[in-house]
């Protein structure tokens, strides 16, 4: 099975491939130059491995939830791409990513639910809850909420325990940004700096394969969750 990977969802740029159960990733944390960097590692993957585009099963990228720049460019590319070679394409969760990132980054985590977080701006995050056994799939509906709503929800919800929490979207929690009250959290420990990478959504693409999950470059769409902002910013797109 040949998987090609690619995310620029957050504040990183990567690219992976999975070839036979073997990935190769290309990644960097860079701000800005997804566009300019993303092409270069999708030669530079496919080169080590001594493929072609043609070759490939199929391509998989992060849907979303992001930011809106950052999940344009991804999934721009990744329609081009799957156009060219005429390959299906495998949308993958980027908190399910996340998640993924942060138990091979914490290996004690493995068997617990993992709480992932990313910062959607206007005092809100994206989260979701993903456990070992399934973890393409969210023990909750993915959503966009304020801190309070996801404070309630963790602490009314019946969830496994330990949680552990990973992504940016936590800093609404620490000590230092939170209200006295979100400092009750149940998790039991957090991660901030974990990154979404290409190789998590190769690795997590393959169920979604077998599960026959897939999309044609024509059908893929970005999840924003926050459809009222996005659509303001494609008017505005549309208008220039």
């Amino acid at each position: 099975m040949k998987i090609l990977a690619l995310d620029t969802t957050s504040g990183a740029c990567s690219a992976a491939l999975l070839c036979d159960g073997q990935v190769s990733e290309r990644f960097v944390r860079a701000e800005r130059d997804h566009t300019r960097r993303l092409l270069p590692m999708v030669d530079e993957v496919l080169a080590e491995a001594g493929l072609v585009l043609g070759q490939l099963d199929a391509l998989a990228v992060s849907r979303g939830p992001g930011s809106f720049t950052g999940l344009r460019i991804a999934i721009s590319c990744t329609q081009g791409l799957a156009f060219a070679a005429d390959k299906p394409v495998i949308p993958v969760s980027s908190l399910a990513a996340l998640a993924a990132g942060a138990r091979r980054a914490h290996p004690q985590w493995q068997a617990s639910p993992i709480v992932a977080m990313l910062d959607a701006r206007m005092q809100q995050v994206y989260w979701g809850i993903y456990g070992a056994a399934a973890p393409n799939d969210s023990l909750v509906p993915e959503a966009v909420q304020n801190p309070a709503q996801v404070l309630q929800t963790l602490q009314s919800a019946d969830l496994p325990r330990p949680l552990y929490g990973a992504g940016p979207g936590w800093h609404y929690f620490s000590a230092a940004a939170a209200p006295a009250e979100f400092a009750e959290a149940p998790v039991a420990a957090t991660d901030l700096e974990v990154p979404i990478r290409a190789r998590e959504i190769a690795e997590l693409a393959l169920p979604l394969w077998e599960r026959g999950a897939t999309v044609s470059a024509e059908e893929l769409e970005p999840l924003y969750l926050r459809n009222e902002v996005t659509w303001q910013k494609r008017q505005k797109i549309r208008s220039k």
